[in-house]
């Protein structure tokens, strides 16, 4: 899917609009027209143009107040001012309130076409900084899915035939299995794969500035909203959102969502414009929604939305098989990344690895396996390598202990060497704090 550039032509002549219309749809734009400032405001706030042509001689709302409005709104939007009265004032005056470029009139297609084709390339720079920088914020990695075992071939094959389609998919699994892996293969194998992936982590959003991070603000719209700003769902359009643990959302926020994917459209916070999006979306989550329903935390008609396509990741436990290769991939990464040459690890280390529940899942494997890269003195990692982790355990009782003894173990070694810090032990294990209580339950641990 190549993204086509919105651009708005705001000009009282006729004659201008038919003639630059010409012109940039032959280029590859999406072209729409307003014949004065006041048509021309109404559009913009109604959805986002990646530039606007502007004149600046026209009744009724000048196009210099109508260039500042056109920036207050959508700061990152291009204006390229036209005008047949040009003077070196007006053209300082207009580069000073933010536009990008000055055509004076009359002008020659081939003059219009080399700016627009500037203000495109600036604008695609625009975005994929932007998209960049919401990744970057929010990205857990962006490795390839790993595995061999029956279980991850269901699931490769699923995404492969899932991808294509664009629809709505609701990715379920234990905390650390690599869901948000999968919805980047499910995005990469669609036919949005140039455009966004911007990934939401409910989790992590502060509930009280979760509306704003989801749909944008307007400025002035609350205190400390001195610009406007895009929304994470207005970011990624024509691409792909990824909600990472949805069931966090409150149910005000879920009814706001619930309407944005019914209508394809957001309204920023202190506004009252709608914004057209085109966007698909990806969610996920490690609790069992149809029971957040029943407890009434979690809207039915949104879980109906979400789960068009439900995708099981199945725990780490569940696939042994992949572990070794998993091994075998850490290994390789870290050695790049912390400049090493291990080259592999011991039978004994192997069994042992392969013997454990892995309650963090994939996420914790990789902990273990980048300690033990970055601590070990061996050219292969040993079981004792791995108790700067806590999963060190010698080969003669290790084989004596059931998997649960083993888990408590290292858990118990974990919240010890952590001074029974909770959240800090979570984060080393790689799974959430509830997961962690009802483990210290489990076990006694208290």
């Amino acid at each position: 899917m190549s993204y086509l550039m919105n651009i708005l032509i705001v000009d009282d002549d006729e004659a201008i609009r038919d003639s630059c219309t010409q012109l940039l749809t032959k280029i590859g734009a999406k072209v729409e027209t307003a014949p004065d400032s006041s048509s021309g405001l109404r559009k913009i706030r109604q959805k986002v143009f990646d530039i606007v042509i502007l004149d600046l001689k026209m009744p009724g709302i000048g196009g210099m107040k109508l260039l500042t409005k056109i920036k207050d709104i959508n700061p990152e939007t291009l204006v390229i001012v036209i005008t047949g009265y040009a003077t070196v004032d007006s053209a300082v005056e207009a580069m000073k309130k933010g536009a990008y470029d000055f055509l004076p009139k009359p002008f020659t297609p081939e003059e219009l076409r080399i700016i627009i084709k500037r203000a495109m390339e600036k604008r695609k720079l625009l975005l994929d900084n932007l998209h960049l920088k919401k990744e970057l914020e929010t990205s857990l990695g962006s490795d390839n899915l790993i595995g061999s075992s029956k279980e991850m071939k269901k699931v490769k094959k699923l995404i492969n035939k899932v991808g294509p389609t664009g629809s709505t998919v609701l990715i379920t699994g234990e905390s650390g299995t690599g869901k948000e892996l999968v919805a980047r293969a499910i995005h990469k194998n669609s036919q949005r794969s140039q455009m966004p992936f911007v990934t939401v982590d409910c989790s992590t959003l502060v509930e009280n500035l979760f509306e704003s991070e989801l749909f944008g603000h307007v400025k002035g719209s609350f205190t400390g909203a001195t610009v406007t700003k895009h929304g994470r769902l207005e970011l990624a359009n024509h691409g792909t959102v990824f909600f990472d643990e949805i069931s966090n959302i409150g149910m005000e926020v879920q009814a706001k969502l619930l309407r944005a994917i019914q209508e394809r459209e957001i309204i920023k916070v202190g506004s009252s414009q709608a914004v057209k999006i085109d966007i698909r979306i990806i969610a996920a989550t490690n609790k069992d929604l149809r029971q957040a329903v029943n407890e009434n935390t979690f809207r039915e008609d949104l879980f109906y939305r979400l789960s068009v396509v439900p995708l099981f990741l199945p725990p780490l436990r569940e696939r042994k098989d992949d572990i070794p290769v998993l091994v075998e991939y850490f290994i390789d990464k870290y050695n790049i990344k912390r400049n090493k040459s291990i080259q592999g690890v011991t039978e004994e280390t192997m069994r042992a690895l392969m013997d454990y529940q892995w309650p963090g899942n994939v996420r914790e494997l990789e902990n273990v396996i980048e300690r033990a890269v970055v601590l070990t003195e061996n050219k292969f990692i040993g079981p004792s390598d791995l108790s700067y982790y806590g999963l060190g355990i010698k080969e003669e009782t290790y084989q004596d202990q059931s998997l649960d003894e083993l888990e408590k173990k290292h858990i118990n070694q974990t919240l010890k060497k952590y001074n029974g810090h909770k959240k800090k032990t979570a984060e080393v294990l790689g799974i959430d704090r509830k997961t962690l209580r009802l483990k210290i339950r489990k076990y006694g641990l208290e």
